[in-house]
C-alpha cells in the first residue's frame, strides 16, 4: 500500500512575469519558495534542458497540507508548444473569479457558477465560484488518457490510489490518496495523448522507505521508469530522494521522499523577493533581441 500525498503539478513557462501575475493578482497565490540553478536537474525536473532554469513554488498555503504549482523557467526557451494531455486544474475560489473579472481577465462561464480561464502560455483553470475551502482551495488536476481502464489499473494497482468517482458516460474517473487532498482527475480522450513540449509532471511524496520497493515493482510489471531512484540536492536545502515514472500515456510522475521533502519544502518568507529579483535580473530577452533573434521555441 502506498503512503502517498498529493504535491503539486509542474508547468513549464517561457516568461515568468506574466505568469506570476496571473498567480498572484488573479488566482491570489502566494509565492512559497523559488531557487535558481546553474545547470538542469539530475532528473530533468526541468526538461531535456541542461543550461540556467529556476523553480518556482506557488499556492494558496504550506506544501505540507496544499497542492502547488511548480513553475519550471528555462533561460534560453522562451516558448513551449502545448499538447492535449493537461486538461485543467480545477480551484475553488470565489475571490479568484472576483480578482479576473476585476483585472479584465478573460473568463468563460463553461456550466454553473464555474468559468474557464488561461494562464499565459495557454494552461486552463477552472474557477469554481464558491467561497474558499478552509483547506485547500485547489481541488483536482485532470490529465487525459487513451483508455480509461488501463489508467485506472496503473494509478490503482502500481501507485495504490483509490477511486472516488467514476462516470462512466463521461469516460471520466476521480482518484487520490485522501480525502482532504487534491485528486487527480482522468479523462478518456479516445486517441492518442499528445505531450508535446509543454509537458508536465505530477508529484507525489511517499515513506522514503517504500520508494526502492514502487521501484521494484514498476520494473517487474515491465512499465516506465524514466529515473531510476536518485537522490536531488537544493543548495541549503535538504536532499531529496525521487524516483521518476511513467504512465501507459507517457505522463511523468515524481515520486519522492515524504521526510526530506517536508523539510525542502518550507515555505521562505523571502521567496517572492528572491522571484522578483530574478525576474529584474534576467536579461535573456533582451540579449535575443539585440542579437536579432527571437526567443527560441522549446
Amino acid at each position: 500500500m502506498v503512503l502517498g500525498r498529493a504535491l503539486h503539478y509542474v508547468f513549464k513557462v517561457g516568461d515568468r512575469d506574466p505568469v506570476i501575475k496571473f498567480y498572484r493578482d488573479v488566482l491570489g497565490m502566494k509565492v512559497l519558495r523559488h531557487e535558481e540553478f546553474e545547470e538542469g536537474c539530475k532528473a530533468s525536473c526541468n526538461g531535456p534542458y541542461d543550461g540556467k532554469w529556476s523553480k518556482t513554488m506557488v499556492g494558496y498555503g504550506p506544501e505540507d497540507n496544499h497542492f502547488a504549482s511548480e513553475l519550471t523557467y528555462n533561460y534560453g526557451v522562451g516558448e513551449y508548444r502545448l499538447g492535449n494531455d493537461f486538461l485543467g486544474m480545477t480551484l475553488q475560489s470565489s475571490e479568484a473569479v472576483s480578482n479576473a473579472k476585476r483585472h479584465g481577465w478573460p473568463l468563460t462561464e463553461v456550466q454553473d457558477a464555474t468559468y474557464v480561464t488561461e494562464a499565459p502560455g495557454g494552461y486552463k483553470f477552472y474557477l469554481v465560484d464558491q467561497d474558499q475551502p478552509k483547506t485547500d482551495p485547489v481541488q483536482k488536476v485532470t490529465l487525459a488518457v487513451s483508455d480509461l481502464q488501463r489508467s485506472i489499473k496503473y494509478w490503482c494497482d502500481v501507485l495504490g490510489m483509490k477511486v472516488y468517482k467514476k462516470n462512466d458516460s463521461e469516460k471520466q474517473v476521480l482518484l487520490g490518496y485522501a480525502d482532504e487532498q487534491c485528486k487527480l482527475e482522468l479523462q478518456d480522450i479516445g486517441g492518442p495523448v499528445d505531450h508535446a513540449t509543454a509537458y508536465g509532471r505530477i508529484a507525489f511524496s511517499c515513506p522514503r522507505q517504500q520508494l526502492p520497493g514502487i521501484e521494484s515493482q514498476i520494473r517487474k510489471e515491465k512499465h516506465k521508469i524514466l529515473t531510476a531512484l536518485v537522490s536531488l540536492e537544493t543548495p541549503g536545502k535538504a536532499t531529496v530522494d525521487v524516483v521518476i515514472l511513467a504512465d501507459p500515456d507517457g505522463h511523468e510522475i515524481c515520486l519522492v521522499g515524504d521526510e526530506a521533502f517536508r523539510d525542502l519544502s518550507k515555505v521562505d518568507p523571502a521567496a517572492s523577493k528572491l522571484l522578483d529579483d530574478a525576474i529584474a535580473a534576467d536579461k535573456s530577452k533582451e540579449w535575443f533581441a539585440k542579437h536579432r533573434h527571437e526567443k527560441p521555441s522549446a
